[in-house]
């Protein structure tokens, strides 16, 4: 009978880096949320699509954090970084369509 070798218990230093980039990730959903609820209110259908592409921006980020769990540790450098600009780049759109919704609605 063979039996799979268990993988060991993430590190405390994985756990900390999950920790920051979710509390990176929870910023930004944070102020898409504020966003939707404000682009909702006004009725903003182009907003919406934006705001879709964003969520879908963070299930992209929250999937790669879980995958990070099974990744060895040859990889687990590369797959950060790739996971550090994905959550750059999540923030700044973020930041860029709420900044965009706030400059239209004060033109109104």
């Amino acid at each position: 009978m063979s039996t799979r070798p268990s993988q060991p218990p993430p590190s405390r230093s994985f756990a900390d880096y999950e920790d920051q980039i979710a509390a990176h990730v929870a910023e930004a959903k944070a102020k898409l949320d504020e966003f939707k609820a404000k682009a909702t209110d006004k009725g903003a259908e182009a907003e919406a699509a934006t705001i879709d592409s964003l969520n879908a921006a963070k299930q992209n980020i929250d999937r790669k954090l879980q995958d990070l769990k099974a990744t060895t540790d040859v990889n687990v450098s590369r797959a950060k970084a790739d996971i550090n600009a994905d959550v750059a780049s999540f923030k700044a759109a973020v930041n860029d369509a709420a900044a965009k919704y706030k400059t239209s609605s004060t033109r109104k």
